[in-house]
């Protein structure tokens, strides 16, 4: 018998060896859906599909979490493997818009649209998901890179904004429609900071002043919210791709260049062990305690929680308030909801209170021209004049994205496509603080002047 024969008889023999339970355990660790292994993928969607052909799937959270995340994760891959879009974002699109057109068409299942619906509105899902990624990102930070971050970051942002209405406007009134119509139901919708702080607050502001059916307004604002989200999503996807491109360009997450060695870096990379158990339950307490300080300010002084909940956590940073241990129990913490809650959150977002409908409704091509400039040259000049300040400009592009974004849903669609979640806390800057005060001055035109 020649060696080549006896080679793959000795191979033959190895893979005879092999026991049956550790051909289990590669298929479990190297075959996912997501980060679900796929015999528990499987598993999962015939629990689900034995739970809705009995029509009862329980809306508590042990039910919703696995329901969650075989939906979720399922789109997220879908949109992963499509050809080309696949790497600009579409992952968190498909996660987003695919379950809201599934929902639409009455493609999915009545329990499992009611049974999420009544999950994501009775448990507040988001804020926990939201929360737990600021105050890990911001615990996560140098902080001086924080400081200056949050100093600079206004620059862009404005500078972008003007020049996103200037644009949007000029395109608009090249395409004829009246500027009336083109800045208050078209550029600002955009930069309103999403629905609950934005689209709602500023159908009410027009349905009082301009004397409208609230309803019929908040009709016309909200799908102009949802084109400029999803646009932004995009957007974000290419960013990304142009920062594996040229490196140079980017932190990676971080808006600031940082000096190496850093102190209070160095203090937290001395402890960049295992993190045990109560290190990881302080890390996950301390953001939920910051949240509850942020709802605390917000009646208080009306500032919006998140917003309020930032704030702390970056006071807390600075004052030395948390040890490097907690610090790194509160970047674990942000690193599993990053990983594991994205795609699950996104679906229920497209479940329950994205209306598909809208959305085709508004995609005519004049307001599609006009959303799509807006939105780019607010990004490009974000861009532009970050770099010129000396920030990494992909990075302050991407925090650009999420002035046009739809809220905090937005803001987490936005930063997996352009894969920055650490920037989450300048998303919240630009979306709420930034949609505020744009809603506010313009509702105060608004009322002074067309009135």
């Amino acid at each position: 018998m020649s060696t080549t024969d006896d080679s793959y008889l000795v191979a033959k023999d190895k893979a005879a060896e092999v026991p049956l339970r550790e051909k289990w355990w590669h298929i479990l660790d190297n075959y996912k859906v997501g980060i679900i292994p796929l015999p528990f993928f499987i598993l999962a969607g015939v629990l689900i599909l034995l739970d809705c052909l009995e029509g009862k799937l329980p809306s508590d959270i042990v039910v919703m979490v696995a329901t969650l995340a075989f939906f979720g994760f399922a789109c997220g891959e879908f949109g992963k493997r499509l050809p080309l879009i696949g790497k600009m974002g579409a992952a968190a699109i498909c996660a987003t818009f695919i379950p809201s057109a599934l929902v639409h068409y009455g493609l999915l299942p009545d329990v499992v649209v009611e049974s999420t619906t009544r999950f994501y509105k009775s448990t507040n899902i988001l804020y926990l998901y939201i929360c737990c990624i600021i105050v890990g990102s911001i615990m996560s930070m140098n902080r001086q890179v924080l400081v200056q971050g949050f100093l600079r970051i206004f620059v862009p942002m404005l500078c972008g904004e003007i020049a996103g209405m200037v644009a949007g406007m000029a395109v608009g009134m090249a395409l004829g429609l009246e500027p009336f119509q083109i800045f208050f139901f078209l550029i600002l919708p955009i930069m309103a900071g999403g629905v609950g702080e934005g689209a709602i607050p500023l159908s009410m502001g027009y349905a009082a002043i301009l004397h409208m059916e609230q309803g019929v307004a908040l009709g016309r604002i909200l799908p102009i919210v949802m084109l400029g989200s999803l646009t932004a999503i995009v957007i974000a996807g290419l960013l990304n791709q142009l920062g594996k491109r040229y490196p140079h360009l980017t932190g990676e997450g971080s808006l600031m260049p940082s000096k190496q060695g850093d102190s209070d870096m160095a203090a937290v990379e001395k402890t960049s062990g295992k993190v045990d158990v109560s290190t990881l339950a302080c890390g996950a307490l301390l953001a939920i305690l910051l949240y509850m300080v942020g709802m605390l300010l917000h009646r208080l002084v009306g500032l919006p929680a998140p917003v309020g909940m930032l704030f702390a956590a970056v006071a807390v940073k600075l004052a030395h308030g948390v040890s490097p241990r907690i610090q790194e129990g509160s970047q674990v913490v942000y690193k599993f909801f990053r990983t594991a809650v994205t795609y699950p959150i996104l679906f229920a977002v497209g479940v329950a209170i994205t209306p598909w409908q809208e959305l085709v409704d508004a995609f005519t091509i004049q307001n599609l021209i006009v959303i799509v400039t807006t939105v780019c040259t607010l990004v490009a000049t974000g861009f532009f004049v970050g770099k010129k300040i000396g920030m990494h400009p992909i990075d302050v592009a991407i925090v650009s994205c999420c002035q046009s974004g739809q809220g905090g849903t937005g803001d987490v669609a936005i930063l997996t496509a352009g894969n920055r979640m650490s920037l989450m806390p300048f998303a919240q800057i630009a979306t709420r603080i930034g949609g505020a005060i744009n809603v506010s001055l313009s509702l105060l035109v608004l009322a002074k002047f067309f009135v």
